[in-house]
């Protein structure tokens, strides 16, 4: 199955539409159906279930970085799809096109959660 973000004035993603692959099986080709199908001409990006951080879980090619979500930004520079910042404080990583704080998250058997106020992770209750 093929997946198409549709992108609204600004970029941000507002839908994502599944074609099966005999519809679309290029980019161009399913952008084509998707307008036909909604009566207008609107902007379609091309994203791939499949890919995050820049990499390809079943071992193909990476597509745009990650698979858009309702609510990312289509990142023309980039030609990547980029979540919504969670926190002031993190910053983006340009390899994968992803949000990383700016303290690593602790490698021990712990959880944790992001305190915006310290710009650091603190124990999850649940764990306390």
């Amino acid at each position: 199955m093929a997946h198409f973000a549709k992108l609204n004035e600004n970029n941000i993603v507002t839908a994502v539409h599944v074609v099966n692959n005999e519809v679309a099986p290029d980019e161009a080709t399913g952008i084509q159906f998707l307008n036909n199908l909604h009566n207008g001409n609107f902007v379609w990006k091309q994203t791939s279930y499949n890919t995050f951080g820049g990499q390809h879980n079943q071992g193909g090619t990476p597509f745009r970085k990650n698979y858009a979500g309702i609510g990312y930004t289509y990142d023309e520079d980039r030609d990547a799809f980029i979540e919504p910042k969670p926190f002031d404080s993190w910053i983006l990583n340009e390899t994968t096109c992803q949000w990383e704080a700016p303290t690593p998250y602790p490698n021990d058997d712990q959880q944790y959660v992001w305190n915006e106020d310290t710009t650091s992770w603190d124990v999850s209750e649940g764990n306390a």
